[in-house]
């Protein structure tokens, strides 16, 4: 019973348009009501959730990479990957990928990037004479990369989910060829969709330009390099980084670059604000949900059921990937990791997957979620940068979303793809 009042609870108000934070708190709050336990409850849960110190890397991050965009690395990223490879067919689609790969390796955030290269790099395809809609779906899908290439926050958040304190380095470490790979097979994914389509071919603008556009770009390039030396070398913790990601970028964007400006930091400030607010709310009614989920024995009953249906850890994986597929067609990431993680952790584990690799397998599978209707917000960032209906996009991204789920696949059941750069570093 009470598991219908919470699940219930849940979809009636997703179904009415109440925010997800909203309907997850709503939902633990009338659970907590029909099981007999005083709402205070809640409040404590909602407490516990967000008093994490690693989480407070999260606020840093986003700013980070507000103030990015602000200062104008992402245009220098797409100049030095248009003078590599813009000049064969679809090339454009390539930079783009490569771009959004470079600027996920200092930002960490899919919207951030689908923002900040869509802005730049949409408007450039179309004057070349790129349909919108393969403008729009590369984009997109490119962003996905950025939550494999570190830093990545939401590799921040299934640590703290995971319950048993998941190397962050650890983390960061075994995103980086699942995110080379999958970037890899896009760019394919786009030169073959380009020939296919007849699209445009470019031009090489010579060795000058690329080294340019290269000496350009490696100042906002090495904050990718100080956050993960710093970690890997213990100078200071995943939080701390974070921080010397804001002044480092602050720094380059004032007097490197000189784009940042008073009214620009000011501005990326309050988004940063704003948007951190609404993800870690997000992650605090969250895990009052996933302790309403646990005072009903959710994780256990789902893992028996798994056990029952097969123990057979290739099975087992396809079935925890294609429930978290379902899921994240119409529930945002964060809410999604830290409800998740303790249910399918565990199950993961009593088969013998690595709680690392289990965390990659998580990060690009919710991120597919980001560009699935009907609650894929990446997707509608990108529509709204593009201004493509989504119906538009639906109809012309599958063989990008098929790319994805076959690297999804690779990097799920080639577990060497995510582990062997961690154990080679000895982290």
């Amino acid at each position: 019973m009470e598991l219908l009042v919470l699940f219930g609870v849940l979809f009636l108000l997703l179904a009415i348009g109440v925010p997800v934070a909203f309907s997850l708190l709503a939902a633990a709050l009338c659970c907590f009501a029909a099981m007999g336990i005083p709402p205070i409850v809640a409040v404590q849960r909602v407490a516990a959730g967000i008093s994490v110190f690693t989480l407070m890397a999260i606020p840093f991050f986003i700013f980070a990479g507000d103030l990015m965009y602000r200062a104008g690395i992402a245009e220098r990223l797409v100049r030095v990957a248009d003078a590599a490879v813009g000049r064969v067919r679809g090339g454009l689609g390539i930079v783009d990928v490569g771009a959004s790969m470079m600027f996920g390796a200092v930002s960490g955030s899919a919207i951030a990037s689908a923002s900040a290269i869509g802005s730049t790099m949409v408007p450039l395809m179309r004057d070349k004479g790129y349909p919108g809609d393969y403008a729009v779906n590369v984009t997109v899908t490119a962003a996905i990369v950025g939550l494999l290439i570190p830093p990545s926050h939401n590799m921040i958040i299934y640590s703290a989910a995971s319950g048993i304190g998941v190397s962050i380095g650890d983390l960061f470490l075994a995103g980086v060829i699942p995110g080379l790979l999958t970037g890899a097979m896009l760019m394919l994914m786009a030169w073959l969709v380009a020939r296919r389509r007849g699209l445009p071919v470019g031009r090489f603008p010579g060795w000058r330009e690329f080294v340019r556009a290269a000496a350009y770009a490696v100042p906002g390039l090495m904050t990718a390099v100080i956050i993960m030396g710093g970690i890997l070398s213990g100078v200071f913790t995943p939080t701390e980084s974070s921080a010397v990601a804001v002044v480092y970028t602050l720094l380059i964007g004032a007097f490197v670059y000189r784009s940042l400006g008073w009214r620009g930091t000011w501005e990326a400030a309050a988004k940063s604000v704003r948007t951190a607010s609404m993800v870690l709310f997000i992650i605090a009614a969250a895990t009052a949900f996933g302790f309403a989920l646990a005072l009903l024995e959710v994780p256990a009953a789902l893992a028996s059921l798994i056990g029952l249906m097969t123990e057979n850890p290739l099975l087992t994986l396809l079935i925890i990937n294609l429930m978290l597929l379902a899921l994240g067609t119409f529930m945002d990431m964060a809410p999604l990791i830290v409800i998740t993680t303790p249910i399918f952790l565990p199950v993961a584990m009593g088969v013998g997957v690595d709680p690392v690799h289990f965390g990659i397998i998580m990060m690009l599978n919710l991120g597919i979620g980001l560009v699935t209707p009907p609650v894929g917000s990446v997707l509608f960032v990108g529509s709204a940068v593009g201004k493509e209906p989504v119906t538009a996009l639906v109809r012309t991204i599958w063989p990008f979303y098929l790319t994805l789920i076959a690297a999804l696949l690779l990097i799920t059941y080639v577990p060497a793809l995510s582990l062997w750069l961690p154990q080679a570093m000895g982290q």
